[in-house]
């Protein structure tokens, strides 16, 4: 990576800015910008800086062109600049030629995206142009579930790289003329120090910056995304409910069934006295219910207001910056927020791959379990991969793992796969194992928030000793207990949903002889776009423009690659509805909405 221009010190980005970014566009690259690209880069890197020998036709190229992902910045029509990126899915980066991977460590983490080959025009630099190019770098890999960036700066510029953040691994490269050191950074960290030390810069650009790229100019916010877009599609302030039926909510998880008849018939009757009155302070009439129901003893129980609540009292309490966690990649997205965002202590990460059809190995886990960690979370069935791990694998895995590492195992979609699988009766009696029971998604009571949990008794006592009071509202309280006094329905919807969900996975497969198709275990389905055509983020775009809602999962991984979408199972008219959307957008020019 090369900034090939002085940059300005915060005071005289101001003034900068109207001239420079006036008018400009930064966009991904098409086929007609290639050209450019690689005079460009032959004028910055053959003849200015002297780090590749000049070329009798001008261009510059190099044998990773076909993997890296070119931004480039456009000023009235003219090129302005440019920016690639080599994601991990090209299986090498450009810094491969100088360093070994085994030598260094920073080079080896999953994850990790290559950030390299900055150049801005000679009549442009000296404003903002070679800093937006780098701001929406980071905020394309942020895009792709990205979680850090390798880059090799100039020497001469590396007082500017270490005050954007990165820090330097002190490995130094020569290339031709120009020396190098190998840079790090965490993204979220980089992309949060940008946003807090220029918030009303970034603002005022955003304004007037034509943004091409499929990731939001400035992040939402520091939470974790959990897509939800269909809701939010309705209006912040519900003013739209009754358009409910008009979207197909398949970007969320949630059932596409109605809660048991005697949840409904229970809130329905008593809603005005329901509203207004303070539920039971512990949840005890629930707790007692899951005990009788599960065959628990009511000691080893806690609840909450759903899995979100469990998870961020459990985990604040027995985490701190100094823990070492283990998560699985991909998997649910509030794990690695609350761990690294909120508690801020260091997180491994169990790679899955596609190639293994996202299988958990648990010789592999059990290898790596050796390095000792305070917890490791797994969430079987996996959300968003789909994938079963057989319950009595699992527990050999748990069985065989150092003493003084805790597990907490989250069954929320535990209900598909069989009653046989649950692990709540071995984490009863075992001393380091924690399952966490969602009753949101498999009873459908999301919009309620009911949840809880199964532990050793001592580790039971003092989650409900966190818990404040009052924490499952009444109407939860009252539809928790009477979905679960009604087994029978239940199974026959879950039964309902495998169909529904084979049927879905059929017609997506009828589309595109080139769209891979994975059926999971539990209510939805992923669609895998073929590499070189429409990225997930384009099609999840335009089927929300037809009030089809899906669910992006770029960000939650690098290992979807970009291509990669969750749908959720819903019933089978919205099912067809679905698969019809999917193959206009699929089939729409690629510059169309």
């Amino acid at each position: 990576m090369t900034m090939n221009q002085q940059s300005p010190g915060p005071a005289a980005a101001g003034p900068l800015v109207a001239p420079v970014v006036d008018e400009l566009e930064i966009r991904m690259s098409s086929e007609a910008d290639r050209e450019w690209i690689g005079r460009l880069r032959h004028e910055v890197y053959a003849r200015e800086l002297g780090q590749h020998a000049p070329t009798a036709t001008g261009l510059l190229t190099d044998d990773l062109d076909g993997s890296n992902v070119y931004i480039v910045a456009v000023r009235r029509g003219e090129p302005a600049g440019f920016i690639s990126v080599t994601p991990p899915w090209a299986g090498r980066f450009s810094i491969d030629r100088h360093l070994r991977r085994d030598e260094h460590p920073a080079l080896d983490e999953d994850g990790l995206f290559e950030i390299r080959i900055l150049a801005v025009d000679p009549g442009l630099r000296g404003g903002m142009i070679g800093r937006l190019l780098m701001y929406a770098a980071l905020r394309w890999v942020a895009g792709q579930g990205g979680r850090g960036i390798v880059a090799l700066g100039r020497i001469e510029l590396l007082p500017m790289y270490l005050a954007l953040g990165l820090a330097s691994t002190g490995a130094a490269v020569r290339s031709g003329a120009v020396e190098f050191q190998l840079l790090t950074g965490d993204v979220a960290e980089l992309t949060g120090r940008t946003a807090r030390r220029h918030e009303p810069l970034l603002r005022d650009l955003g304004r007037t910056l034509r943004w091409g790229l499929e990731v939001p100019f400035l992040p939402v916010d520091d939470s974790c995304s959990h897509g939800g877009a269909s809701v939010e599609a309705l209006g912040r302030g519900f003013e739209t409910l009754d358009a409910s039926g008009d979207v197909v909510p398949a970007d969320v998880l949630d059932a596409w069934f109605p809660p048991a008849p005697a949840a409904v018939a229970a809130l329905t009757r008593g809603l005005d006295w329901i509203s207004r009155t303070s539920p039971p302070v512990r949840a005890d009439g629930l707790i007692e219910e899951i005990a009788r129901r599960r065959g628990l003893p009511e000691d080893v129980l806690a609840v909450g207001a759903g899995s979100s609540d469990l998870i961020f009292r459990a985990f604040r309490g027995w985490l701190d910056a100094s823990s070492r966690v283990l998560l699985i990649d991909p998997s649910y997205g509030e794990y690695a927020h609350v761990v690294e965002r909120v508690i801020g202590c260091r997180a491994d990460r169990f790679p899955l791959h596609r190639a293994e059809g996202w299988r958990i190995d648990p010789e592999r886990l059990a290898r790596v379990l050796r390095k000792r960690y305070d917890l490791v979370v797994i969430v079987n069935p996996n959300n968003p991969t789909g994938v079963h791990l057989d319950a009595a694998r699992l527990r050999e895995v748990l069985e065989s793992a150092p003493d003084g590492t805790r597990f907490w195992i989250d069954e929320t979609y535990a209900g598909y796969v069989g009653a046989e699988q649950t692990l709540e009766p071995y984490a009863a009696e075992a001393d380091n194992v924690v399952v966490s029971t969602s009753l949101s998604k498999m009873y459908a009571l999301s919009g309620l928030r009911a949840a809880y949990l199964t532990a050793p008794p001592p580790i039971a006592a003092d989650l409900r000793r966190w818990t404040p009071p009052w924490a499952v509202s009444l109407p939860a309280q009252i539809a928790a207990v009477s979905a679960l006094r009604d087994p029978a329905y239940y199974a026959s919807r879950w039964a309902q949903t495998a169909v529904l969900r084979g049927e879905l996975a059929a017609a997506l497969t009828e589309i595109d002889e080139n769209l891979a198709v994975h059926e999971s275990v539990a209510n939805f389905v992923l669609l895998t776009l073929p590499k070189g055509g429409l990225t997930a983020s384009r099609l999840v775009d335009r089927c929300r423009r037809r009030g089809v809602f899906l669910r992006d999962l770029s960000p939650m991984s690098s290992a979807f690659e970009g291509r990669t979408v969750r749908i959720a199972v819903r019933d089978a008219a919205a099912n067809a509805r679905v698969a019809v959307t999917v193959a206009e957008a699929l089939r729409a020019p690629l510059g169309m909405a």
